[in-house]
């Protein structure tokens, strides 16, 4: 029997992040914004200790991990990894019609499979994240939406590095009849297949969860932070694009894009941002230093961008998918027959590639953090990945810790930022931070140099 925990417990330990599953489940549940613009649940109901909840919060340690909810999810799954974990096939390559490639991040799969699964009948509605109307009144600027039709999902497509939870999206799964097919982050899904393995409404109506490859969660104040250095009052901006797409420049040059109120536009390459290098962890929620699953290994199928040559030079985008069930396999294998989807079945060792960065901080940087006089107290720890430092050199031990760091103090040098009106304070500490942790993990500049001859460890990202 599991010890009774409360949602705050989860908090306090710096293991929430935010999913919004337990505020979905209690009458009087509610999501709130942190100080650091993160999610939290609010109210009394986050200081009641259940048992129930210990077994379905997705960072409890009474929680089934990722490796038993596949093997009940995925029983008859001929292939798997460690990394990987259970699936039918693995691709890479795009969408090849309609303009799913054009209007979305990288290849287009993610809203296609979801508009193949509405057109085929096998669900109703899609929840996805997708602008909100008024950012400014509304409090955000993305939120959990249910679309019905393709025009809809096409219409909020592309990548958003902003914090979002599904206690809204939940409810009115349960209270209206229907299937449906749910987008989400790792962490996300894990909490959706807990919930359905203890809930028979949810169990009937969401039978498909998609999966998004993910290096971590972001918090709200990334876009004050784009706003400042774009010399933008925060409240003037209206909508955000994280990532413009140029089919003249490879698709990771990240850009950046704000419009303000009046219909102007501000926009700057993430590689000229103080904060713009995506590892080294700014704004990131404390949550996914403790998380294992870069791949969605609980969805149905889950999706990344082709992060290895000759993928991430072209701009159009290019897609690296999962497929976990017989279901999606056959709607991919039956599209790639047809001509609509321009995809080429590869090995896993080619998936793992593409992700080897965000693999190396969830497992090989996650078993030292497991080792931090920090992540020994509060709500116990329960990973995939024993506790292990001996083994690193000091190089990649200091990467790890630089980024916790900056992790730490972006959250706090922002906060203190916005509240009293100085955005230099966050931004002179950021860039300085910035120059160092690229010297040190990617030997940049003359310091750099001084540190490859200090320690001469062999530079990973």
């Amino acid at each position: 029997m599991a010890e009774p925990l409360a949602p705050r417990d989860v908090v306090r330990s710096g293991l929430c992040i935010g999913c919004g599953g337990c505020a979905a489940d209690a009458p009087e549940g509610t999501m709130a914004w942190d100080r650091y613009g993160t999610w939290k649940p609010d109210g009394a109901f986050a200081s009641t200790p259940s048992a129930e909840f210990a077994q379905r919060c997705p960072f409890s340690p009474d929680a089934r991990d990722e490796d038993l909810i596949a093997a009940e999810r995925f029983p008859a799954a001929p292939r798997a990894t460690p990394l990987l974990g259970r699936h039918e096939s693995t691709w890479v390559g795009h969408v090849a019609e309609g303009e799913w490639r054009e209007s979305g991040s990288s290849g287009g799969m993610v809203s296609w499979v979801a508009a193949e699964l509405l057109r085929t009948g096998a669900v109703d509605a899609v929840a996805h994240v997708a602008p909100v109307a008024s950012p400014q009144e509304d409090g955000r600027y993305f939120a959990y939406r249910l679309s019905r039709d393709p025009g809809t999902l096409l219409a909020g497509a592309k990548s958003r590095y902003y914090p979002v939870e599904l206690s809204a999206a939940l409810r009115e799964i349960r209270a209206t009849p229907g299937r449906y097919a749910i987008v989400a982050v790792p962490c996300f899904a894990k909490m959706i297949q807990l919930e359905r393995a203890r809930d028979p409404v949810l169990r009937e109506r969401v039978p498909h969860v998609l999966g998004l490859f993910c290096g971590h969660q972001k918090s709200a104040r990334l876009v004050e932070s784009f706003a400042w250095q774009l010399d933008t009052p925060p409240a003037r901006v209206r909508a955000v694009d994280y990532r413009i797409k140029d089919a003249g420049r490879p698709a990771n040059w990240y850009r950046a894009h704000l419009t303000l109120d009046d219909g102007s536009a501000r926009a700057e390459d993430w590689w000229h941002l103080a904060d713009g290098d995506w590892g080294a962890g700014f704004f990131q929620n404390s949550a996914c230093d403790m998380c294992d699953d870069v791949v969605a290994e609980t969805a149905d199928v889950a999706f990344g961008d082709a992060w290895v040559e000759p993928y991430s030079s072209d701009g159009r985008g290019t897609n690296v998918v999962v497929a976990r069930t017989p279901l999606v396999d056959g709607l991919i294998r039956a599209a790639v027959e047809e001509g609509r989807l321009a995809l080429e079945e590869v090995d896993a060792d080619f998936v793992e590639a593409t992700q080897s960065a965000g693999f190396r901080h969830r497992r090989e940087g996650l078993a030292y953090r497991l080792t931090w006089r920090r992540w020994r107290g509060g709500v116990a720890k329960r990973k995939r990945v024993a506790p292990a430092a001996r083994a690193l050199p000091l190089r990649r031990r200091l990467v790890y810790r630089t980024r916790a760091g900056i992790a730490r103090w972006s959250h706090r040098l922002a906060w203190l930022s916005a509240r009293t009106g100085a955005p230099g304070l966050y931004l002179q500490w950021a860039r300085p931070v910035l120059a160092f942790y690229r010297a040190l993990a990617w030997s940049h500049g003359r310091l750099g140099g001084w540190i490859d001859r200090v320690l001469p460890d062999a530079r990973r990202q």
